[in-house]
């Protein structure tokens, strides 16, 4: 969505196919970093985008045991908001939609879900799609796969996926919230068990981090079990806990970790979750995938707009953000494997790391990973100029 707004408002005809009705969903990943809304500005519609429903977190902590250990401060970061925005992702969609609708560039077409790639001669020309009124073709100089982890275009293309590993999946549910309750989102450790609350304004999202593929252990011991586990983990809570129904109420996300070698083929380009799945680990997945947009459309602009586009162009992508990639899923995964797997192994002592600390310890410390969370490594910028399109009524 952000890449085809960038594109339209550059004068590139743009076709975004959205497979869903509508787009609400219980996505998870709702949260906007400094560094996205640093974008909004750039775009000029900063004010009206915090009009929207949103709670503001200027600061992380990490609940070790009873201790409550701040280790992130966006305060000081050099963006205009100096925060991060939890906001539901489907009014983030619509809101992109509604800034794109405008330009006659922009066409979205909903209930459009895509099954193949039209292939001639060794280049991606196009999609095919299924709608409910029958089958849709759409022909392109350039197809880009931003269906997530699970990209079908990225499979229909025999793209190569590099396996990095995750030690843990995620049961996602809600809890309503209490006027007593706290008001900065959480993430608790504990010995064999990992809790996360964000802060929903008028409910908690909770994610219940477990052990890789041992869901099915936790439903054979029962929901009532693994209700007391969250009442264990969020005393403040007790009483809702039935709030969690059924199995059904409990989403399981598996969590995967793992990027492509190569980002493209002629006249197709993957970028997000298609190109690198993330992992929750500081939920920055939305904000790369906003920021591949972002060097996308700077990139190929232009060569799309004189009809000029090149593998070389699509390449010049990934060399872009390939680094920033590499760099944050490789701290994902040293985090997985020093604290993550100790702690779902059930480890007898769970005393706070070092570096957690030094940086509840020393305030200035904590500037670093708010740096690393809430901008990340090499920021994009828009560079594409809004060039005289016809606008709708």
């Amino acid at each position: 969505m952000m890449l085809g707004l960038l594109l339209a408002r550059a004068g590139v005809p743009t076709v975004v196919l959205e497979k869903h009705g509508d787009f609400l969903r219980d996505f998870r990943g709702d949260t906007i970093h400094p560094s996205t809304l640093e974008l909004m500005a750039e775009l000029g519609v900063l004010e009206t985008f915090l009009k929207l429903p949103h709670q503001e977190v200027p600061e992380l902590r990490a609940q070790i045991g009873d201790r409550s250990l701040p280790f992130a401060d966006f305060r000081h970061l050099p963006t205009r908001c100096k925060f991060i925005a939890l906001m539901p992702q489907w009014d983030f969609l619509r809101f992109l939609a509604a800034q794109a609708a405008p330009y006659s560039t922009f066409q979205l077409v909903m209930r459009a879900e895509v099954t193949g790639l039209i292939d001639e001669r060794g280049r991606v020309v196009g999609v095919h799609a299924t709608r409910p009124d029958g089958p849709l073709e759409v022909r392109a100089d350039l197809v880009v796969a931003a269906d997530g982890r699970a990209s079908v275009v990225r499979e229909k293309a025999g793209l190569r996926v590099q396996e990095l590993g995750a030690p843990m999946d995620v049961l996602w549910f809600r809890l309503s919230r209490g006027p007593d309750d706290p008001q900065q989102t959480m993430g608790r450790f504990d010995v064999g068990r990992i809790f996360i609350m964000i802060n929903r304004g008028e409910y908690w999202q909770c994610g219940y981090v477990i052990p890789k593929g041992s869901v099915e252990q936790i439903r054979q011991r029962g929901l009532e079990t693994f209700r007391s586990d969250v009442v264990r983990l969020a005393p403040f809570a007790a009483s809702r806990e039935r709030e969690i129904r059924d199995w059904e109420d409990a989403k399981l996300l598996t969590v995967r970790v793992d990027r492509l070698r190569r980002w493209y083929r002629p006249g197709l380009l993957c970028i997000g979750d298609a190109a690198h799945a993330m992992s929750p680990i500081g939920g920055v997945g939305i904000n790369l995938a906003i920021q591949d947009a972002v060097a996308a459309a700077n990139l190929l602009a232009e060569p799309l707009r004189l009809g000029r586009l090149t593998t070389d162009h699509l390449r010049l992508v990934q060399r872009r953000r390939e680094l920033p990639t590499r760099v944050t899923q490789g701290l994902q995964v040293l985090i997985q494997r020093r604290v993550i797997t100790r702690v779902l192994g059930g480890a007898d002592q769970l005393a706070p790391p070092l570096l957690l600390r030094l940086f509840a310890r020393f305030p200035v410390l904590r500037r670093l990973p708010a740096r690393l969370i809430g901008v990340g490594i090499r920021p994009e910028h828009v560079a594409t100029p809004a060039v005289a399109v016809g606008l709708r009524d």
